[in-house]
């Protein structure tokens, strides 16, 4: 199984559906590793992209960790706390709930979540 980081570059096709979000195709589900993180870039934004397949769930967040600025959170370790999906930045272990973006740490830094559905073996992400 590769869990290495993947660099996704933006295929950058938006689909209107009838809610007000824009979905954007991000890449198709093969093209992110399984419990890992791929990066896209849509309209100069850095969104980490992450597959969690024990809960069978995608999750959408700015790669940006508020930290210390780094571009570096889709190369970041995925798990839970008490049933919480979190993501934890690679380089100083801050760790951010993947479903509201919170700060698990107790401190005031937030990072911002997109929503993702999948279509046909494509990921897109709601911006």
């Amino acid at each position: 199984m590769n869990t290495l980081p993947t660099e996704l570059s933006s295929i950058d096709t938006e689909l209107e559906v009838n809610d007000s979000t824009r979905w954007i195709k991000a890449c198709t589900v093969k093209d992110v590793p399984e419990d890992g993180g791929a990066c896209m870039l849509h309209n100069n934004e850095q969104i980490a992209l992450f597959y969690f397949v024990s809960r069978g769930e995608w999750y959408a967040v700015q790669n940006l960790c508020p930290h210390k600025m780094q571009m570096a959170l889709s190369r970041g370790i995925i798990g839970d706390l008490n049933g919480e999906p979190k993501v934890a930045c690679p380089f100083h272990k801050k760790t951010f709930s993947l479903q509201t973006g919170c700060n698990l740490n107790g401190e005031q830094y937030a990072i911002k979540t997109y929503p993702v559905k999948i279509e046909n073996d494509f990921v897109y992400i709601g911006v």
